[in-house]
């Protein structure tokens, strides 16, 4: 609690790290997480939300009431109970935002497991579902959150088993070198679409044991803080159909489980039981509903439109986003949308006059 009233994100880091301290040790009747959210005194809150989620920091505590009491009205003894603290709840969200959150939920719950139980293994997620969804985006985004180095392999450019550990850039192996011991993030983007499945067998041994050697005889790298981000289109059509047959409602979080369970057998197939095996957790992502559709699509129009768009009404912003929605290819994701708005800007130009 001392770091962070301090409102120093460090102390808090080098606490959590050095001192065993247990993210999700209440304090007084919150989660570490709830004091954090809602103490209006803090300038560094950001920072300090980041280092608890990076030590295993469990969002889920904030639905319950024990570690997250709600407010209550000061109108006297016999005030009922009223919600908890608005930013600490989902509906705060934007829905563009709101959509990732069944991914969130799963990978901070993982990753508050593996810091509990003190894992000698690295984590490996696998990103995997429908191109234009934010996959790419929140992998690479994933270090930024948590505020740790974030390194990026496009295995595209992949000619050997050599090139994962090697580019003309600073190489992976360069940036575990620096990184060794820490937590960080590897994104290995698009992973099926590597030329040859044999230029991933070197990341078997660092995804089961934690530790990787360039050649034999070399000293071993600590990988173990190391969190890997896979992403994939693999199993686009089984998410669609999955999807299909909600009838447009929202995904449960028990429905999630079951889409996941569904989609490992087709990721073993495609990427090999060896790789696959080693992967801690597949994070499917769904087709956008209409809500998020539409915030997608107004978003875009104010980052296509330019310095006039704050000036247009509200009323044909949603106008050009419903118009937009209409083109929108659930395989291409965002970026019909962002296609269509665009189309729509060049069509339609005396919006930003």
């Amino acid at each position: 609690m001392f770091a962070i009233a301090s409102d120093n994100a460090k102390s808090v880091h080098d606490v959590l790290e050095h001192a065993r301290a247990d993210p999700n040790e209440p304090i007084g009747p919150q989660s570490a997480l709830a004091f954090a959210l809602t103490n209006e005194r803090l300038s560094h809150k950001l920072d300090i939300v980041k280092a608890l989620l990076a030590h295993g920091a469990d969002p889920a505590a904030l639905r319950n009431p024990e570690l997250n009491p709600p407010l209550r009205s000061s109108s006297g003894d016999d005030a009922m109970p009223l919600s908890p603290p608005l930013t600490t709840t989902r509906e705060a969200m934007d829905p563009a935002t709101r959509y990732y959150d069944q991914v969130f939920e799963q990978l901070f719950a993982v990753l508050h497991q593996h810091s509990r139980a003190h894992s000698v293994s690295p984590l490996v997620f696998l990103l995997c579902g429908p191109s234009g969804h934010g996959k790419s985006f929140l992998a690479r985004s994933f270090g930024s959150l948590l505020g740790v180095p974030t390194h990026t392999v496009n295995v595209t450019t992949l000619r050997s088993t050599h090139d994962l550990w090697d580019s003309y850039s600073m190489s992976p192996y360069e940036f575990l070198l620096e990184n060794e011991g820490k937590r960080c993030v590897v994104v290995i983007d698009e992973i099926e679409k590597v030329e040859e499945p044999k230029f991933l067998h070197s990341l078997l041994m660092p995804w089961e044991l934690g530790r990787y050697s360039p050649q034999a005889g070399h000293r071993h790298i600590d990988v173990r803080q190391v969190i890997w981000l896979g992403t994939s289109n693999i199993g686009q059509d089984l998410v669609f159909e999955f999807c299909d047959a909600l009838s447009g409602r929202a995904v449960t979080r028990e429905e999630y489980q079951d889409l996941v369970r569904l989609l490992r057998p087709k990721i073993s197939k495609n990427l090999g039981a060896s790789l696959c095996s080693r992967v801690t957790t597949l994070l499917p992502f769904v087709p956008f509903n209409e809500t998020e559709l539409m915030a997608i699509a107004t978003e875009a129009f104010y980052t296509l439109g330019g310095e006039n768009a704050p000036l247009v009404s509200s009323d044909n912003i949603e106008r050009v986003s419903r118009q937009a929605i209409e083109s929108y290819i659930p395989e291409e994701g965002a970026r019909s949308l962002h296609r269509a708005v665009t189309s729509l800007l060049v069509d339609i130009p005396e919006l930003l006059e």
